[in-house]
Order: structure tokens, then sequence, then C-alpha cells
């Protein structure tokens, strides 16, 4: 049956010399994998262009319930981010943020709020033209609040230790080993802090921003079963930590 969905790309692979797999995150279905005909001339019906990461696209799409790979009849873009696309500092971050979608998204149903997270903050990133290094830091620390396992900053004092266990800050050490020293967990409770409006206020070094983010995947890794490691992300490192 022929559905209609948004749809943000994830990545794609090339599946035979006919056919390319495209990993989305659809606005009707959550998590669906499509099978398209690879682009043979510029009279193509689904130019490859359209597939790179984080774009935002309008599909028609053959989706049957008991398919784990769907066929896809029409794509075409709903929202252009060029910057994504044409930035090369803003291409890396997205390559990143696509898998790190991919891998924490675990839910088969759809989930709109989540959906429109995702979209929005996309658009706040694509408009940015400068001071947008913390973007991907805010992105991935807020997206846990859709997961079910956001950290609680309330109460928070200097000097305390975030248990990342238990997803909050206590005044203790706690009796086990997941947790961040007083210095760290200040530098946590300041990433909790930032939205897409304050973040450029927020200003790190690389290896700041390097440990940060390792601790927020860590914290994800104690909250995800089976978490793996995003590839991407040395490649983020080597463009500003």
């Amino acid at each position: 049956m022929l559905y209609k969905t948004r749809a943000i790309v994830l990545y794609s692979l090339d599946y035979s010399d006919a056919y390319s797999i495209i990993h989305t995150y659809t606005e009707e279905f959550g998590p669906v994998s499509y099978l398209t005909a690879r682009a043979k001339g510029k009279k193509t019906r689904i130019p490859k262009s359209v597939f790179y990461p984080l774009s935002v696209l309008e599909l028609e799409v053959d989706h049957q319930n008991l398919r784990e790979i769907h066929r896809l009849k029409e794509a075409k873009v709903h929202i252009p981010f060029l910057s994504l696309l044409n930035n090369p500092v803003k291409s890396i971050i997205s390559i990143f943020l696509a898998e790190f979608i991919g891998k924490v998204i675990r839910e088969s149903n759809p989930n709109k709020l989540l959906f429109d997270y995702i979209l929005q903050s996309l658009q706040v990133f694509n408009l940015l033209e400068k001071d947008y290094a913390n973007f991907h830091l805010v992105f991935i620390m807020r997206i846990s609040q859709f997961l079910g396992f956001s950290p609680d900053s309330t109460g928070y004092e200097k000097g305390m230790f975030f248990d990342m266990q238990n997803g909050i800050f206590v005044g203790r050490k706690p009796q086990h080993v997941h947790f961040l020293d007083a210095e760290e967990s200040n530098a946590f409770f300041n990433i909790l802090r930032m939205n897409y409006n304050n973040m450029a206020a927020f200003k790190l070094s690389r290896h700041e921003r390097k440990d940060i983010i390792y601790r927020i995947l860590e914290y994800y890794r104690l909250h995800l079963t089976n978490f793996p490691d995003i590839k991407s992300l040395e490649i983020l490192h080597e463009v500003f930590g």
C-alpha cells in the first residue's frame, strides 16, 4: 500500500549494482529502511544527491508491515538544508549526528515528538552561521528526554557528584564506579544548562569538548543495552574536538 511520509535520512548503503538501501527515521513509521534504484543518469526519478545525512525528504513509499526493507517510489526534498551539505564542518557534524540517531532510536513505532525535536533542531543548525561548536552536545544530551533517561539536575550544588547509573547529582560518592568527580560533574551540569539559544556562551576547549562527549556517550551506554561505538566520533574530534 502506498503512503506519504516525511523522513530524515540517516545513511545509505549500496545493496547491489542496481539498488541502494536508504536508512531513515520517518514521521509515520519510525525507523525504516527503503530500497531504491541507484541513479543511472540525469533522468532518474530519485537522484542519489538527495540522500545525504540528515536531509529531510517527502517520500512516497510502498510500506508493508511484515517487510524489513520497504520500497521507495518517490522522494523529494522537503526542507533544503544547504549549509549541512555545503559547509564541511557542518557536514561532519551531520554524519556524526545521523549515526548517533540511528544507534539510539530502538523503538520501531513512530514518535511524533521525537521526530519534531530532530526536525526543529536541524532547522536551527542549518541557519547558524557561527558559534555552533556545542550544537552536537546539546542535541545528543537533550534527545535523552525522549528516550526516558534524561539526567535530573534538580538541586545541583558545586562539589556534588553525578551518579551516571541513576542519572542524578548526589552529595557523596556513590557505592559503584559509574560516577563523575566534582570537576567533571560541574562540566556535565553546564551541558545540561545549555540550549540552542545560550550554547555560544559556554566556551569549551578542544580537550573539554572531547572529554564531555565521551562522558555523554558513556551515560548512554549505561542506559541503552548494547550501545555500540560511534565510528564517526574520531572524525568529529579532528574537526574541533
